[in-house]
């Protein structure tokens, strides 16, 4: 097990029959961590995540958890707990009922059960709602209701499936404070797989992005977002404006333009956030071909030299029409230097 790991994935295949989904990989989680798997669909993150669980055998490597080894156990005698996409609620029981299910099945003492049960609704915020059934709830409450569930079983490790998906935008923010919340309350290692990047950032400690069943990075949202180490994170996270690098060169459609700044001969490519692109000024020139308000910025098009460049201005500044030409500049101290195209 990889140092300070509480729960370890080494060299971990997965496969449908013949077909490989996730391949060789190693994940280190430590206790108390609140990890994402982020990733478009069919990068391997839910399957990793299912494995974790119990519900798929790997093909080859070791999940171990808490220094034990479980790659083998059935899904009931893992200690691992999981909140669904879907809430997976039972709707004729009441709210209650639905966080008492598992309780139930261990055959826990009425008293233990009935304490355990009110403990898990009051962290979730919920402890007036015990006698609701879930069609009475709104999606954040099901949603909570669902968390409490898995909470009071007390998992070594909580792993969650897309769980904001199903909200409102006004509802995910407010799920977000409150997962956070539970987890810190709580000290649960928690897993979580999302597609959405902004998601991700907010939530995780660490963010752990897959592409084709493998690690592209691994780092906390700041390293992630700031410093994306390759073209597919880069695009993923939002730097719209790639370009491969050639001889210390910025490789365009035109050919080679010359970068002010030498490059290490490890740089592949530089990236740059629309909002990193300088307008007004600069070295290169561009013809606006559309313009849109976007509330505290305006959003550019540009067709230029090196290629479509996207840029983005303060709205409070002033606005350059369609069809108009202006300056720009791509400052390289500002890109994210890329190690893979």
């Amino acid at each position: 097990m990889s140092d300070a790991a509480y729960l370890d994935l080494s060299d971990l295949t997965l496969a449908y029959g013949k077909t490989v989904a996730v391949e060789r990989l190693d994940l280190p989680i430590r206790k108390g961590e609140l990890i994402a798997l982020l990733g478009p669909s069919g990068c391997g993150k839910t399957t990793t995540m299912r494995a974790i669980t119990g519900l798929l055998k790997p093909a080859s490597g070791i999940i171990t958890l808490d220094g034990k080894d479980i790659t083998r156990l059935p899904a009931n005698k893992r200690e691992v707990g999981l909140v669904f996409q879907s809430y997976a609620l039972f709707p004729h029981l009441s709210v209650f009922e639905n966080v008492a299910f598992g309780l139930r099945l261990k055959r826990l003492p009425s008293t233990e059960i009935v304490k355990k049960v009110e403990d898990g609704l009051a962290m979730v915020g919920l402890g007036q709602f015990q006698g609701r059934k879930p069609a009475e709830l709104s999606g954040g409450q099901q949603q909570r209701v669902a968390l409490a569930r898995s909470l009071v079983m007390q998992p070594k490790v909580l792993l969650l499936d897309e769980p904001l998906s199903n909200l409102d935008a006004r509802l995910r923010l407010e799920m977000r404070t409150e997962l956070q919340r539970v987890q810190r309350e709580s000290g649960v290692t928690m897993v979580f797989v999302t597609h959405d990047q902004n998601e991700a950032l907010a939530l995780a400690d660490r963010i752990v992005v897959m592409r084709d069943g493998r690690i592209e990075q691994l780092g906390t949202p700041e390293e992630v977002y700031n410093s994306p180490v390759s073209r597919f994170v880069a695009d993923f996270v939002g730097f719209e404006n790639i370009f491969p690098v050639k001889d210390g060169q910025l490789q365009t459609e035109n050919g080679l333009t010359e970068l002010p700044i030498p490059l290490s001969a490890q740089t592949t490519g530089l990236a740059w956030r629309p909002n990193m692109v300088r307008l007004g000024e600069g070295r290169f020139e561009g013809e606006v071909l559309g313009v849109a308000f976007a509330g505290g910025t305006r959003e550019y098009l540009l067709k230029t030299p090196l290629g479509p460049i996207k840029a983005e201005m303060d709205a409070t500044a002033p606005a350059f029409a369609p069809g108009s030409r202006l300056a720009f500049d791509l400052p390289t101290e500002r890109a994210a230097v890329l190690d893979r195209m």
